[in-house]
């Protein structure tokens, strides 16, 4: 995406069934695979027969983990965590994962989404005596579990899910457990999958995790259901009232890795089909179909497949540049895109392009690529989002602007096309999005305003 929206983090989970083999190292390579769902920081923490571990810091899975941190995480059970902050600050302070002690041992607890009722559960904690360390949402959950931790993990567990608003996929570890927690509307994804040669189990945010470790998929955690494994092997507790997949769109618009399956849907198939109903939409005289890399590349091989205009490579994404820039001032910004991206002018110089971006948020970012390949010699420019226009915010984990920032909500679809320097601009349609889904067992609040809860607005009420 040009536009640098970002989703809070991916969560991972090892269980191995040999009490003599560390669970840190393929924890290590999942979170590798997890990497493109948060570079700001990384976490592990082990368990080593119900004494936790705790290793994390700021930066990449690879920066923040030597051999030496590897080597220091003992025990067969380990969750790891990778994330963008979008809830709390940015310090090692709030990294995950976050660990605590409550009545049953010491817990380890790795959290993915966002909480809409996240200041009104701190405020009760803190009018109860619970003194903060961090700024996350995820802290309020710990504590929540801890609270009845008295009558079981379980019931800790199912005394959160009662109080807790909002999206959330949890991996937990506690005693001899290793524990995965959906949200009742399966806002966000996780799988089980089962390691080689029958030797332990894994949680993890996408599948792409598993294929990191060698690991057989098992299946999807369902909307409101906790999985438990320990040495008795797998089982699950299902959820004990009414629950609604409402996964979010923008998982398969977005977030997941194209190689990834979510909730049985291949991302990369997803994201073809809505580049084939973008051509089918309305026909643009072009030479060559090219894609803002890395998520827009699947809509524009769809959309030359079904619109006949050969697909070509216009730009290049440096993929050793590391996090996302941060940058104070314009000229700065500028830099950083021709850094981040580098055009091949011979495949742009005097040609008609359509350009797919998977979707479009403040359209800045989008702005200067449109640029560069003006720069570069681009005779027309014809921008097509493969997902409709944002027009609302997101409170479920996303990091959306407030509405008023979004570009379609300041302008009409001309006065984009003209901001962003394009010739012309073509969103997907939502009765398109709609086809391309299926079952309307999305959340796509994003796009068209029907969140699946009552959501935060002005002053922290409810709407």
């Amino acid at each position: 995406m040009s536009d640098e929206l970002h989703e809070e983090c991916g969560v991972l989970g090892i269980y191995r069934n040999d009490e003599g083999k560390n669970a840190a190292p393929l924890v290590y390579y999942g979170l590798y695979a997890l990497q493109h769902r948060g570079q700001e920081s990384a976490g592990i923490a082990s368990n080593n027969h119900g004494s936790i571990e705790l290793k994390k810091g700021l930066g990449l899975v690879g920066e923040v983990f030597r051999t030496e941190k590897l080597d220091s995480l003992h025990g067969n059970i380990a969750i790891g965590h990778v994330r963008y902050s979008t809830a709390g600050d940015g310090s090692v302070r709030s990294a995950q994962p976050l660990a605590g002690m409550c009545r049953l041992g010491e817990l380890a607890l790795a959290h993915n989404g966002n909480l809409v009722n996240a200041e009104s559960l701190r405020e009760m904690l803190t009018d109860e005596g619970v003194i903060f360390h961090t700024t996350t949402d995820s802290e309020s959950i710990l504590n929540l579990i801890c609270q009845h931790g008295t009558r079981g993990i379980v019931a800790g567990i199912k005394n959160a899910m009662s109080l807790i608003k909002g999206a959330y996929v949890l991996v937990i570890t506690i005693g001899d457990k290793l524990i995965g927690v959906r949200d009742p509307y399966g806002l966000h994804p996780m799988c089980i999958g089962k390691l080689p040669n029958d030797s332990g189990y894994i949680l993890a945010s996408e599948t792409c995790a598993l294929e990191a470790v060698d690991a057989e998929f098992v299946r999807d955690v369902l909307p409101g259901e906790i999985v438990i494994i320990d040495r008795e092997g797998l089982h699950n507790i299902e959820p004990s009232r009414w629950c609604r997949k409402n996964l979010c769109v923008f998982e398969l618009v977005y977030f997941a890795r194209p190689d990834s399956v979510v909730d049985g849907v291949s991302v990369y198939d997803f994201r073809r089909r809505c580049g084939m109903k973008l051509a089918q939409q309305g026909r643009i005289d072009a030479d060559v179909v090219m894609a803002v890399p890395d998520s827009g590349i699947p809509a524009a091989i769809g959309y030359a497949e079904a619109s006949g205009i050969p697909y070509g490579e216009g730009l290049i994404k440096n993929k050793y540049m590391g996090r996302t820039f941060i940058l104070p001032d314009q000229e700065q910004r500028d830099a950083a895109v021709r850094i981040k991206l580098a055009a091949i002018r011979h495949n742009i110089e005097g040609k008609r392009l359509v350009l797919i971006d998977d979707s479009i948020v403040r359209g800045t970012t989008l702005r200067r690529i449109v640029k560069l390949l003006r720069d570069e010699g681009a005779k027309e420019i014809h921008v097509c989002s493969a997902s409709p226009e944002v027009r609302y915010s997101c409170y479920f984990g996303i990091d959306t602007p407030h509405r008023e920032k979004l570009i379609a909500v300041q302008k009409s679809r001309e006065e984009i096309c003209e901001y962003i320097g394009a010739d012309s601009i073509t969103y997907l349609s939502e009765d398109s999005l709609r086809e391309v889904c299926g079952e309307d067992l999305y959340c796509k609040a994003c796009f068209d305003g029907n969140y699946p809860m009552e959501v935060p607005v002005s002053g922290g009420e409810m709407q």
